[in-house]
């Protein structure tokens, strides 16, 4: 079994490497109030260390840590982690784009995919109340192409290297379109490649990528496509590593099981196992192992 105690100093390490500027000497974000005996970087740490070991139930992680009363003396309340976890949030993605640019810097081709979070079942989507309280936020129903099923819920857009970092990602409504998403990542990145499925075919956005941020989008054309030319076989295996980053999210971090009951903690839970998932590849980077074998990093 990990050692959990063991697992956060390592992480906690990482995050201290990386934070840099963005906390204080304290591992804080700098703000007014009292110091808290439990730094900022610390619940970081600990929330990754759960994510990267399987624990993604807070009552779970707060029963295990009983077992390690002695190495967490200033631990908080369960109440207090939960309302930290989320007002830290910034600042851990921060510190995952660092580690996303250590392990995968000056990258020029990108893949680009989407996947389903769906937060429960369409029969059960009346009697939700995540984001009830803002309409905007609130979860819709989509339809998912690759599975073939309508579900309740959001859709995770992300965008990754040829090594399978992951370097943006989002959260939008499950019936938002993926291309949509484009509009976000012509404002952060510019002269490379990005490589799509289907669900990015429009020239005008690729016309608008192209004359913006010099970005070529390159997808499958259709069989009935006018134009059509088959696709260019090292491009369609590119493609797989980002679904094979989604198959690990699915599988390790089970991001697709949902304790949340609002969209910020599910953006925070979401958020975590993506910098979990980050922080395993640059351990195996530093080893000199291949970085997506993150089963392997710990041991």
């Amino acid at each position: 079994m990990h050692n959990l105690y063991a697992i956060f100093a390592k992480f906690l390490d990482i995050c201290k490497m990386f934070s840099g500027d963005l906390v204080n000497e304290k591992g804080n974000i700098p703000r007014r109030g009292v110091v808290p005996k439990f730094s900022d970087l610390e619940v970081i740490s600990l929330s990754l260390a759960a994510e990267s070991i399987g624990i993604d139930s807070e009552s779970f992680l707060f029963s295990k840590l009983n077992e390690y009363k002695d190495d967490f003396s200033s631990l908080i309340s369960r109440r207090q982690y939960n309302d930290r976890r989320k007002l830290t949030i910034g600042l851990c993605n921060q510190v995952r784009e660092r580690i996303a640019s250590k392990v995968d810097g000056g990258e020029a081709i990108f893949c680009i995919d989407s996947m389903p979070i769906e937060v429960c079942r369409p029969i059960r989507s009346k009697r939700c109340k995540m984001g009830k309280n803002n309409y905007d936020k609130a979860p819709n129903y989509g339809y998912c192409a690759s599975q073939g099923k309508h579900y309740y819920g959001y859709k995770l857009h992300s965008l990754c290297g040829l090594s399978g970092v992951i370097h943006s990602f989002d959260l939008t409504k499950a019936s938002v379109h993926d291309i949509h998403y484009l509009k976000d990542v012509k404002c952060n990145f510019q002269n490379c490649t990005i490589i799509g499925d289907r669900g990015y075919i429009g020239a005008a956005i690729q016309l608008d990528l192209f004359e913006k941020a010099n970005i070529k989008l390159e997808v499958p054309y259709r069989s009935n496509q006018k134009d059509w030319k088959p696709v260019f076989s090292p491009f369609a295996k590119a493609r797989k590593r980002v679904e094979t980053l989604f198959a690990q999210l699915c599988d390790q971090f089970m991001i697709i099981r949902n304790y949340a009951k609002q969209t910020e903690g599910l953006f925070t839970r979401i958020t975590g196992k993506i910098s979990a998932l980050t922080i395993l590849q640059y351990i195996n980077k530093i080893n000199n192992k291949p970085i997506g074998q993150i089963k392997y990093a710990l041991i």
